[in-house]
């Protein structure tokens, strides 16, 4: 399987893309990721898990698009107000 997720972050959120989703949380949250490690802390807001690769990084990229992320913002992330 392969996951597309979202991390919420101390400045905002990260879309990634793994087929291992727990190993790449725990290295997200050890600060071993660079996308990640000044955003610390980082905590899973959703994930998708898809059997195709090539679709799972389609997703993604499209994901981290203007027209992606509010798509997601809309959808997926919850702010507290």
């Amino acid at each position: 399987m392969y996951y597309v997720y979202s991390l919420s972050c101390k400045d905002g959120y990260y879309i990634g893309c793994t087929s291992d989703l727990k190993d790449r949380l725990d290295r997200h949250q050890e600060g071993l990721i660079v996308a990640t490690k000044k955003r610390l802390p980082v905590k899973l807001e959703f994930y998708i898990a898809m059997c195709d690769r090539y679709k799972a990084f389609k997703l993604e990229r499209y994901l981290k698009s203007s027209s992606g992320r509010a798509f997601t913002k809309k959808h997926f992330i919850f702010v507290a107000g």
